[in-house]
């Protein structure tokens, strides 16, 4: 059956990895790398859809979805960490060349790799993912206080966006209401179920802290854009609350060829606007592979 996908784990540095992999390995690989706070599920119907042409593969990051989530003595929960544990991931499965997807978290974790092993990519899929000063502007002034001057009472305003209501809001906030309809309700609870495990809060709490680094690396993800020029795809839900549409447009200061569409939802329109979604897709990966 060319949809069906395969749920797989592997050991990465003693550490179990979950993931999902769809479709034939001699065809062109996707490599999905999911945002907050959700996980591999996010991709599901996108790779039913694509398997019969690509090969898929979306791992849960350590401590997301059904990965192992392991001490923070025994792993560092950083951005930078991530992204090289993710990088031995596609070494380990023997992922040589791909296009990948990046969605919130996915997409500093992605461009890491993108600029660590730029032969690997063929493509990038950016989709309400930020490398740009504008996307978290005004939005993040609250939050990047907090990390330059850091007090108990910020840090409850920050921490509260780790509990179920802040689950749902990555799918709602913003988002029209006559689209309320489009949020299939296990995904957002499937996301807290993992989010709520003893210990996990605290540990997207550090993770989150460490979204700084990402920012610092913003010129060099945008050097890696202008020097390597991969071919992109640039999708952005135009109501996000949390990451502003102002910065779409911008990855065409470095990739002038990138298509950039802006997209009639919020923060997970791969949910929300699957088929407009899926044809964008397809498009782009046709121009790639001649598919």
């Amino acid at each position: 059956m060319a949809g069906q996908i395969l749920n797989k784990t592997i050991e990465v540095d003693d550490i179990e990895l979950f993931y999902r992999e769809a479709g034939n390995k001699k065809n062109p690989s996707l490599l999905l790398l999911h945002g907050f706070p959700t996980s591999s599920v996010m991709f599901k119907n996108l790779m039913v859809a694509l398997a019969d042409r690509y090969h898929l593969i979306a791992p849960d990051y350590p401590g997301f979805g059904f990965s192992a989530f392991p001490d923070r003595n025994d792993f560092e929960y950083s951005f930078e960490n991530v992204a090289a544990y993710i990088n031995k991931f596609t070494d380990a499965i023997d992922l040589k060349s791909f296009t990948t997807y990046l969605h919130d978290y996915g997409c500093p974790i992605g461009l890491r790799i993108c600029v660590s092993s730029p032969k690997k990519i063929e493509g990038i899929i950016v989709q309400n993912g930020n490398a740009y000063l504008e996307g978290i502007e005004p939005v993040w002034d609250e939050i990047r206080d907090y990390w330059d001057h850091p007090t108990e009472e910020k840090k409850k305003k920050v921490y509260a966006f780790l509990s179920k209501e802040g689950t749902k809001d990555q799918y709602f906030a913003g988002l029209p209401e006559e689209m309320f309809g489009h949020v299939s309700p296990e995904t957002w609870l499937l996301d807290w179920e993992r989010m709520s495990r003893a210990g996990n809060l605290d540990m997207q709490y550090l993770l989150n802290c460490t979204y700084k680094s990402n920012i610092e690396m913003f010129p060099v993800f945008q050097e890696y854009l202008r020097t390597h020029q991969p071919p992109a795809l640039v999708l952005w839900g135009k109501y996000d609350p949390y990451y502003d549409v102002k910065e779409a447009h911008c990855y065409k200061r470095h990739l002038p060829n990138a298509d950039v569409y802006l997209i009639d939802g919020s923060h997970m329109v791969l949910e929300t606007n699957f088929d407009e979604v899926l044809s964008l897709i397809e498009g782009f990966l046709s121009s790639l592979h001649d598919t």
